[in-house]
């Protein structure tokens, strides 16, 4: 009943600790309000909070505008830039897919595994995510997996490092072209 982001948790016994009492305290409840009730007015009015909450947007704010300038010179995508949001959603111009399409897999176990699951019944987004995960091991969540006709894929921006998230959103642009064009 809720998200947590934790950082760090394996760099300190003691920390682990706490945060898997956390975990543990949160999935005991039917829909974990105690803590939070207790914990968010003491974090909200923390004096360093207003300052975190800030870099946290305009950090979430730079990887949008990362993550849009690449996506959205893909001719088969179409894109907006977040507005507050820690994720982002890429839409597919349907005309650019089929079920014959795929990505180079390297990996033998890992290719029979990808194609046991895209069938010719498997919505072609999902076919897209499971071979990008497959070929790169970047995971991306299709859009019908949202309960939506549109075809596509969201992503997050939670990554730390601003230069390893353009890389991988590089990769997705150049992945994307590659499974289009791989039908042709």
């Amino acid at each position: 009943c809720g998200w947590i982001e934790v950082y760090n948790a394996d760099k300190d016994e003691t920390f682990a600790r706490y945060v898997n009492s956390i975990l543990t305290q949160k999935m005991s409840e039917v829909c974990s309000t105690t803590l939070p009730q207790i914990s968010i007015p003491r974090i909200m009015t923390h004096p360093k909070y207003q300052h975190y909450l800030d870099e946290r947007i305009r950090h979430y704010e730079r990887l949008s505008n990362i993550a849009y300038n690449i996506l959205k010179d893909v001719p088969c995508l179409m894109v907006n830039r977040t507005n507050g949001a820690f994720y982002m959603t890429a839409v597919f111009n349907e005309a650019f897919l089929n079920s014959r399409q795929s990505l180079p897999i390297p990996h033998p176990e890992i290719k029979t595994f990808v194609e046991s699951l895209v069938g010719e019944n498997v919505e072609l987004d999902k076919r897209f995510v499971y071979y990008l995960l497959g070929a790169t091991g970047i995971c991306v969540v299709p859009l019908t997996s949202f309960f939506t006709s549109l075809q596509g894929f969201r992503m997050t921006l939670l990554e730390k490092d601003e230069a390893k998230f353009e890389a991988i959103v590089k990769i997705i642009a150049e992945k994307v072209e590659e499974f289009i064009e791989s039908s042709r």
